[in-house]
C-alpha cells in the first residue's frame, strides 16, 4: 500500500498495522496481490485477476454494510472504545470515533490517567457500551465500566471484537468479510445503530450484543 494511505503513530514513529480494519484498503491489498502472482504465474494471470475482480465485488458490498450500519449509530454515541489502538483505520474508514486505552501494541500497559480519561468520555458522552477484544486482556476495559458505573453511568460491554485475529477456523467470522462482519454488527447494535442481528448475510454464528 502507498505510504500515504497508512496511519502513522507519532510516539512511536511507526505506521499502524492494523490496514484491514478498512475494507477499501483490503481491497487494494487483492489488487497488488493479485498483480504479484499474475507477475509470478503469468500462465494463470487472467484466473488470478478473474478471482480478484469477484471478490472485490463481494468487499464492495462489505464496505457498504459497515458504512451504512455504524452511520445509523446516534452521532453522540459513534465512539469506540477498545482495549488497544486496532481500529483506526476503521475509524477513518466508517466515521467512529476511536479511543483505545493503550497503544498498538498489545503489550503496552495503560495509566491510571489513560483510564480517567476514557471514564469522562464515557459518562460526559453517555456511551451505552464498550468493547473487549479476542487476543487482548479484559482488565482495563472492565476498569472502565467499574468507574462509569462509580459515577453513576452503566456501561456494558458490547461484546468481544476481532483486531489482531480472526475467528476460530472453518466458521464464517475465520474469514476477512465474516471477521468485519462480525465486528462492524456488533459495534452498530450495541452502541444504538441498526443492523441484523446475524450479520449483513445472516451467517453470524458467535454474534453478542445488548
Amino acid at each position: 500500500l502507498q505510504a500515504e494511505y497508512l496511519i502513522h503513530d507519532e510516539a512511536t514513529a511507526h505506521s499502524d498495522p492494523h490496514v484491514w480494519m478498512d475494507v477499501q484498503g483490503w481491497m487494494k491489498a487483492v489488487t497488488v496481490v493479485a498483480d504479484a502472482l499474475a507477475e509470478f504465474d503469468p500462465a494463470n494471470a487472467d484466473v488470478y485477476r478473474k478471482n480478484a475482480a469477484s471478490y472485490q465485488t463481494r468487499l464492495q458490498r462489505l464496505d457498504g454494510y459497515a458504512k451504512s450500519s455504524i452511520a445509523s449509530i446516534p452521532d453522540n454515541q459513534r465512539v469506540l472504545v477498545t482495549a488497544h489502538d486496532a481500529f483506526n483505520y476503521m475509524g477513518r474508514a466508517y466515521g467512529i470515533e476511536v479511543m483505545g486505552i493503550q497503544g498498538l501494541s498489545t503489550e503496552s500497559e495503560a495509566g491510571l490517567k489513560d483510564i480517567n480519561r476514557l471514564v469522562d468520555l464515557l459518562v460526559d458522552r453517555r456511551i451505552p457500551a464498550v468493547f473487549v477484544e479476542s487476543s487482548v486482556s479484559d482488565k482495563n476495559v472492565k476498569a472502565l465500566i467499574e468507574g462509569a458505573g462509580a459515577r453513576g453511568h452503566q456501561v456494558i460491554i458490547g461484546g468481544e471484537l476481532f483486531s489482531d485475529a480472526m475467528g476460530p477456523g472453518g466458521t464464517y467470522e475465520g474469514t476477512y468479510e465474516g471477521m468485519i462482519d462480525h465486528n462492524v454488527t456488533i459495534i452498530t447494535r450495541s452502541l444504538g445503530g441498526v443492523a441484523p442481528a446475524t450479520g449483513m448475510q445472516g451467517k453470524l454464528t458467535a454474534h453478542s450484543d445488548s
